[in-house]
């Protein structure tokens, strides 16, 4: 049986647990992934957990179950652009 190409975006503002900000498989997850790319989002590719997240809706937090997991991969995100959560908090601004 092949197997589905699943893709799932992340959104995290460092306040609140990330959330569930696209999801697609086949056609939908490649034009996912291209959209990242063209925009220099890092992507992380794990099977396992892109079907877990998956199972989430859009808007939705990640559940705490997964928290370790997803903060190793920002923690990655954060690591390979030269940033810091810190970065991000002290970059916006009240509105």
């Amino acid at each position: 049986m092949k197997s589905e190409k699943k893709a799932v975006a992340l959104k995290y503002d460092g306040q609140h647990a990330p959330q569930v900000t696209a999801r697609g498989e086949q056609d939908l997850a490649l034009e996912i992934m291209q959209i990242a790319e063209a925009f220099s989002v890092p992507m992380f590719q794990q099977t396992d957990l892109a079907e877990l997240l998956y199972q989430l809706e859009l808007n939705d937090e990640i559940p705490e179950a997964l928290y370790i997991a997803v903060a190793e991969i920002i923690s990655f995100a954060y690591m390979i652009a030269g940033k810091s959560p810190e970065d991000s908090a002290t970059s916006k601004t009240d509105a």
